[in-house]
C-alpha cells in the first residue's frame, strides 16, 4: 500500500528538497499548500488542471490550499518560458480574468478548503519596504534562471521589472506562510527562489512539488491556447469530447496519469481508452451524463457521418444580385476571416449540404445556400438563413 507521500508524488516531476515532503506529511499537522496564478488570460484548460488535480489530492488528504490570485504580479509579468516581456494588462482586465479563473478552478478544487488571497494585499508596499526586500538579493542570483540566460545570450532585452518577478512571487510564500508550493516544471526556478526569500526573512523554507507540462492535442508541444492544441474546461461537451478523441495514442498514458490519476492498461485498445478518458473528463466539467451524450453526438458526426441533431442557425446578409460569395458567407456565419475561409475551401475543408465546396466556384446562387447546412472542419456546423439576394 502506498504511503501518503507516495500517493501525493504520483505523476510529479520533482519534490525538493528530497525527502522533505515526507517529513512534513509525517508531522501530522495541516499543511498550507500554495499555488499562485497570474490572471493574464481568462480561461483555463486541461494543462492547468494537472496542478489543480494535485492540489485537490492535498485537500483530500486533509490539507489547506492557499490560492493566490496574482493581481499585483500580473502587472509585472512572469518571464518563465518567455523570449520577450509580457504585455501589460489593465486592473479591470486582471480582475475579470481572475473572477473567471476562480470559477473554473473551483470545478476541481473544494472551495471549503481553499484560502483565497490576492497578492496586492502585501505587495502594494511602500518604497521603503520594497527597497528593504530587494537589497537582500543579487542580480547575479536572479539571472541564473534559464530563460534570462538564453535571452542575454541572444541579445534580447530584459526589463528591470522582470527581474523583480521572482522576488515578488517569493514574498508571496512569506506572506501566506506556505509549507509547500506547487507549479509546473517551467516554474522550478521561481519556486526554489521562494525558499531563498523565506530563509532571508527568517522563515522555515517551503518544499516544492513540480508537475509535468501536459502535452497538447498535437502530441508535440505543451498545451497552450496560443498553439491551438488545448482543451478548455468550459468547452461545449461535444467539442471537448472531439478534441480529446484527437489526442495521439502515444501520450494517452500521460493523460490518464496526470488527469485521472490512474495508470493506463498497456493492453487496452487506444480507441476504447480514449473514449473513456473523454467521457470521464466531460462528465467532470459538464455534469454526469454529459460524456455519454457527447460520445453519441461524436459518433453521429464522425462515425456515421450524419449531421448533428442540433445545428445552430445563423442569418447572413448577401447582395441583391441573387448570388452569394461563399468566403464572405463563411466569414459571417463562423467568425473566420475571408482569407481563412478561402483557405479552408481550397483544402477541401468546407461542405455545403454534404457536398465539398469547389475552390473554382466561390460565387454561388443564394437560393442554393438558403436553408443549407454548411460544415467547416470536422466539428463546426451552421444552418444558413440568407437575408437579401434571393430572387423573388
Amino acid at each position: 500500500m502506498l504511503t501518503d507521500a507516495e500517493k501525493l508524488l504520483r505523476g510529479a516531476a520533482d519534490a525538493l528538497p528530497v525527502g522533505r515532503l515526507a517529513e512534513q506529511l509525517g508531522s501530522g499537522r495541516t499543511l498550507r499548500v500554495k499555488l499562485g496564478i497570474d490572471p493574464t488570460t481568462p480561461d483555463i484548460h486541461l494543462g492547468h488542471c494537472v496542478v489543480l488535480n494535485k492540489l485537490r489530492a492535498f485537500q483530500d488528504a486533509g490539507h489547506l490550499v492557499v490560492l493566490i490570485v496574482g493581481d499585483y504580479t500580473a502587472r509585472v509579468g512572469d518571464p518563465s518560458g518567455r523570449s520577450e516581456e509580457r504585455p501589460v494588462l489593465s486592473p479591470e482586465e486582471i480582475e475579470r480574468n481572475a473572477e473567471t479563473y476562480r470559477r473554473q478552478a473551483f470545478r476541481v478544487l473544494d472551495p471549503d478548503r481553499v484560502e483565497l488571497r490576492h497578492n496586492s494585499e502585501w505587495l502594494a508596499m511602500s518604497s521603503e519596504e520594497l527597497f528593504g526586500l530587494l537589497r537582500r538579493f543579487t542580480v547575479a542570483r536572479v539571472l541564473e534562471r534559464e530563460d534570462f540566460a538564453q535571452r542575454m545570450e541572444a541579445a534580447q532585452p530584459i526589463s528591470t521589472l522582470e527581474l523583480l518577478y521572482p522576488i515578488l512571487q517569493g514574498y508571496d510564500s512569506v506572506a501566506v506562510e506556505a509549507d509547500i508550493e506547487l507549479g509546473g516544471t517551467d516554474q522550478t526556478f521561481n519556486l526554489l527562489f521562494a525558499r531563498d526569500v523565506q530563509q532571508a526573512l527568517g522563515m522555515e523554507p517551503q518544499s516544492i512539488l513540480t508537475m509535468p507540462l501536459l502535452i497538447g492535442t498535437d502530441g508535440t508541444r505543451k498545451m497552450s491556447k496560443s498553439f491551438g492544441n488545448y482543451v478548455g474546461v468550459t468547452d461545449p461537451p461535444e467539442e471537448m469530447f472531439g478534441r480529446l478523441m484527437s489526442v495521439p495514442d502515444s501520450i494517452l498514458p500521460e493523460y490518464y496519469l496526470l488527469l485521472l490519476d490512474e495508470d493506463l492498461d498497456a493492453d487496452r485498445h487506444p480507441g476504447d481508452a480514449k473514449r473513456e478518458l473523454a467521457r470521464r473528463l466531460v462528465d467532470r466539467f459538464a455534469g454526469a451524463g454529459a460524456g455519454e451524450a457527447a460520445e453519441a453526438a461524436f459518433d453521429r458526426v464522425h462515425v456515421r457521418h450524419e449531421v448533428p441533431a442540433e445545428v445552430p442557425e445563423v442569418e447572413v446578409e448577401v447582395s441583391g444580385n441573387g448570388e452569394a460569395h461563399l468566403p464572405a458567407v463563411l466569414a459571417e456565419a463562423f467568425g473566420v476571416s475571408r482569407s481563412e475561409a478561402r483557405r479552408l475551401i481550397e483544402h477541401g475543408g468546407v461542405r455545403v449540404g454534404g457536398v465539398r465546396a469547389s475552390p473554382e466556384r466561390l460565387d454561388v446562387p443564394a437560393a442554393d445556400l438558403d436553408g443549407a447546412i454548411v460544415q467547416i472542419g470536422r466539428r463546426r456546423f451552421r444552418r444558413l438563413r440568407l437575408l437579401g439576394g434571393k430572387p423573388g
